[in-house]
This record gives structure tokens, C-alpha cells and sequence, in this order.
């Protein structure tokens, strides 16, 4: 397995904008563009911030939460801005907010936020260290915080499921 530094490399340095025009392709039968579409943007604004923040290739391990706020319509300007919050020893949690935009009246609204875990890998596709992340704002801290209490409230869920089969297996 390849090692990589652990010195710590600044939250700044994984921000990633992408801008999209949303077309008629992006629609659903309702006329929106297609949640699959949107979350197909967010993975890939997730991934290009955690391949930023790791030097090198990162998977999605999960989507760990993805909530649609307001609908985005065919010709919005969706902008999805990206970065890691907090990192283990080989995984990263990165946010994502998806603003959508009325190019014409400059309406925007606050369309999706998500929140995706990825992991660093090496060329032989096995985990490999990230380095570590410099919170340096106060925004930067606060979504470390809260990225810690999603990291807490995964590893309890993924505790109680293997007790649950664990008990399933060995009844009483």
C-alpha cells in the first residue's frame, strides 16, 4: 500500500465550483430537472474535492445525506460548490451545496444540499492516508464539527446493525 503525508493541507485548497445550464435532457416527467441528475452533479463535485484534498484518486464510499429543498427547472444555472469537511485516515467527508439559478431574473434559491464520504485510494485500488485538514474559518471549523457528529452517528448505526445481525445469527 502507498503511503501518503499526513501534513495537513488547508480546507480552501478542495473548493470546487461547477456551473451547468440545466437542459430539457435533464428532465423528469414533472417537467424539473431529474434528481438523478442533480445528484449525479453533486458526486462529482464531492469526488473532485476529495481527489483535490488527497492528490490522487478517491472513491464514493456513500451518500450519507441529500436533501432537496426547491425544484430546478429546465434552463436554471445550477451551481454546486464543493469541499471536504473533515477526513479520517483514509476518508473524507466532502458537502456539497447546489444553488439553482433563473439566468434571466437572477432568482436564486438554495436547491439541494448533500453530504458524501469517499475514500482515498492507491494504483492498486486499496485505501491509502489523506493528509490531514486545516480548518482555518470559522465556517470551515463548524463544518468540521458537524462532519465529526455525522462520522459518530454513522459508526453507531453501523454498530447497532452488525449487534442486530449478530443476534439474528445466534438467537438467545
Amino acid at each position: 500500500m502507498s503511503e501518503a503525508p499526513r501534513d495537513a493541507k488547508p480546507a480552501s485548497d478542495s473548493h470546487v465550483t461547477l456551473t451547468q445550464m440545466m437542459e430539457v435532457t435533464d428532465a423528469n416527467v414533472a417537467g424539473n430537472v431529474h434528481g438523478g441528475v442533480i445528484m449525479r452533479l453533486v458526486d462529482t463535485a464531492a469526488a473532485l474535492a476529495a481527489i483535490r484534498h488527497a492528490g490522487g484518486l478517491a472513491v464514493t464510499v456513500s451518500l450519507d445525506e441529500m436533501t432537496f429543498l426547491e425544484p430546478v427547472h429546465i434552463g436554471d444555472v445550477v451551481t454546486l460548490r464543493a469541499s471536504v469537511n473533515d477526513v479520517g485516515t483514509t476518508s473524507m467527508e466532502c458537502g456539497v451545496r447546489v444553488e439553482a439559478e433563473d439566468p434571466i431574473t437572477g432568482h436564486r434559491v438554495h436547491a439541494a444540499s448533500a453530504y458524501l464520504v469517499f475514500v482515498a485510494i492507491d494504483e492498486q485500488g486499496h485505501p491509502r492516508p489523506v493528509p490531514a485538514l486545516q480548518a482555518e474559518s470559522e465556517t470551515e471549523l463548524r463544518r468540521q464539527r458537524e462532519a465529526k457528529l455525522r462520522r459518530q452517528t454513522r459508526m453507531a448505526h453501523k454498530d447497532a446493525l452488525k449487534a442486530a445481525r449478530a443476534a439474528e445469527d445466534h438467537p438467545g
